[in-house]
């Protein structure tokens, strides 16, 4: 009886922390999507540029790219509680200082405050999520997260316009702060250390080499689309991104205590897990970028239509993530994730063939299965790789996951939408609507194709072997 009044304690303890920790990586995901509806108040109050005014999203972006590099050694240098609270206490700092920004200065160092946090908290609940469970409850554990992904965003931008059009876009970052404050209140009372902590020194020099080179490289991808390849801000932050980046790699393979340990990626599953996961992030960038493009430029379809196409799949996608855990802790990752492949590839095939007279429901029923089967497939190849690791190493595979991922979010991004650019400019020739669609449906074929080669390399490499202790592997 004791034994189990023991063990419904630590599944209770476990549940706690667990729940703290979702709570604040949600609020800092949820930051990541109000902004956008928002825009245009703050260009009006402010007296911005519309360049200017997205340097607010881009800032984030870059800082958060920065961030998660680093964040295997604070890890290992500081305890959860330690890590967890002083990165919510730098989040609601910056959320306030947002929320009573009176100039574009303030507002950009409130948002980089913001994401120096954020950048932190999602490796962090990852890690801590792998080290409290075991290999064969991970998948159900790691579904909580899906969960936060998907129902952030699904409602940041919807609820970020009702909160602008009545009380203004300072409000948004008003409502926030006290619900971060909670969290804190809650995480200071409750919140359990997980895991043990190492007095590693910090390298300076690995710190700017990588901050130079991931930030270089972020930027340089996110200009692309917008600049061209070959403008000098574009090439001139790629060859010094890629510079610093190279010299980045060199030191790890130095140092008796890497500030990112890429060593792990001689693990055959791991790195097959995150290069999956690149190539699902680079394709993923065709529904998020140009299917509201194809919504408001060609259907005609305003901001909250547009934003209602998406809701369903989104919605789907967070009540199917904790199923999709289950699934992955009974059957292993193969069998879900080659499904979930399959789905993603043909049905963003299907918009290959879009034109100016698809429907709502149309539009709304191709992109909600397509993030159906988005829902099998990132956690469970994100999981399987981290699973192959020993503990000791889970926080820097989470850094090398998750920085591997913004970067193809970036390059997929960039790359998508030149081929976009490129192909509407070469067929103008047919009309500005046929012009612009054909120029979609080159992106949408080449984020298919990479879909399909994520769906080959799923079939190929991602195994389930049962081992006397479940650990799935290949």
């Amino acid at each position: 009886m004791n034994t189990d009044k023991k063990a419904k304690h630590e599944s209770e303890k476990k549940t706690l922390i667990i729940a703290v920790m979702i709570s604040g990586v949600f609020l800092a995901v949820l930051n990541q999507t109000v902004l956008s509806p928002a825009l245009p108040s703050i260009m009006e109050d402010l007296h911005i540029t519309a360049a200017e005014g997205q340097w607010l999203t881009t800032a984030f972006l870059l800082v958060n790219g920065i961030m998660i590099p680093i964040t295997a050694y604070f890890i290992d240098r500081f305890t959860t509680r330690q890590l967890f609270l002083s990165s919510m206490l730098m989040f609601a700092a910056g959320t306030a200082v947002a929320g009573f920004a009176g100039s574009f200065a303030v507002l950009l160092l409130a948002r980089i405050l913001q994401a120096m946090a954020a950048g932190v908290l999602m490796p962090m609940i990852q890690t801590v999520i792998l080290l409290l469970f075991p290999r064969e409850k991970r998948g159900a554990a790691m579904g909580a997260i899906g969960i936060v992904i998907a129902f952030a965003p699904a409602i940041g931008p919807t609820l970020s316009g009702w909160i602008v059009d009545v009380w203004g876009w300072n409000s948004i970052f008003l409502l926030i702060v006290p619900l971060a404050l909670i969290i804190i209140v809650i995480s200071f009372l409750l919140l359990k250390n997980v895991g043990e902590t190492s007095h590693t020194k910090l390298d300076i020099l690995s710190v700017i080499f990588s901050s130079i080179g991931f930030g270089g490289l972020l930027y340089g991808f996110s200009v692309a689309g917008s600049y061209g390849w070959l403008h000098p801000i574009t090439l001139a932050s790629l060859i010094i991104g890629a510079s610093f980046l190279a010299a980045f790699i060199k030191r790890q393979h130095t140092l008796s205590a890497p500030l990112l340990e890429l060593s792990i990626l001689k693990i055959k599953d791991f790195r097959y897990s995150t290069i999956v996961s690149m190539i699902v992030n680079a394709a993923l960038i065709a529904g998020t970028i140009i299917t509201p493009i194809y919504l408001q430029n060609v259907l005609q379809f305003t901001a909250m239509e547009s934003g209602l196409v998406m809701l369903p799949g989104s919605l789907l996608m967070g009540i199917m993530s904790p199923v999709t855990g289950r699934l992955f802790d009974k059957f292993g990752p193969r069998g879900i994730s080659t499904f979930g492949l399959a789905l993603l590839t043909v049905f963003t095939g299907f918009f290959m063939f879009i034109d100016e007279t698809w429907t709502f429901m149309t539009v709304c029923l191709i992109y909600t299965v397509r993030l159906f089967g988005l829902a099998m497939v990132n956690m469970p190849i994100n999981t399987w790789g981290l699973n192959s690791l020993e503990n000791k190493m889970i926080a820097h595979g989470s850094a090398i996951n998750n920085t591997a991922r913004q970067v193809a979010g970036s390059i997929g991004t960039a790359i998508l939408i030149t081929i976009m650019t490129i192909v509407s400019a070469a067929t103008a020739g047919a009309g500005p609507v046929e012009s612009t669609l054909n120029g979609m449906r080159a992106a949408y074929g080449t984020a298919t194709g990479l879909s399909a080669v994520a769906l080959v390399m799923t079939i190929l490499f991602v195994k389930r072997v049962k081992r006397d202790d479940d650990i799935f592997c290949d």
